[in-house]
């Protein structure tokens, strides 16, 4: 499914935006998806982050967690073996059925690790900015001064009166 807004006229006048364009457009497609599981998306500090998963029901070696380029990807598939046999429910409300639950990833988000406790899913996430692209500060006056500024010749300069005495010799 598109979004209504038509997007081509930016992609043909812009360079590298072609994955923002593509978030923006299949942004409906997650909204018509089923809610399940549950999940809380929590700031634990100023650059690190956790999302909490309800996957009561589920062990360990059920679920898979999968970190792509910018998308991680949980995914969770009841073992037939573990159903409990003869049982006999009255009423089922604690879902375990299979599912994948799919979370866009900014960039340089990576994910340090997973806990399972009380039958939430805890996933730890951290931004990790490389030194490149961190800020710099700059001082002033710390480097020399071009030969230019300071009215002394350059090297091509000196070259061409050179050459220039040379011939009027």
């Amino acid at each position: 499914m598109r979004s209504a807004f038509d997007f081509s006229p930016f992609r043909r006048s812009t360079v590298g935006f072609d994955r923002l364009f593509d978030m923006l457009e299949n942004n409906t497609i997650g909204q018509s998806q089923e809610n399940y599981p549950p999940f809380d998306l929590r700031k634990v500090g100023e650059n690190q982050f956790r999302i909490e998963l309800a996957v009561a029901g589920f062990k360990p070696d059920e679920i898979d967690i999968t970190a792509q380029q910018n998308v991680l990807i949980v995914s969770g598939r009841k073992n037939e073996e573990s159903e409990e046999k003869g049982s006999d429910y009255i009423y089922r409300g604690i879902a375990t059925r299979s599912f994948e639950r799919r979370f866009a990833l900014a960039d340089h988000i990576q994910v340090r690790g997973a806990d399972m406790k009380d039958g939430l899913l805890a996933i730890d996430l951290v931004r990790e900015i490389p030194e490149a692209m961190k800020p710099k500060k700059i001082d002033i006056g710390s480097g020399e001064r071009s030969a230019i500024g300071e009215g002394k010749p350059t090297k091509a300069a000196s070259k061409q009166t050179v050459d220039a005495d040379a011939e009027h010799a």
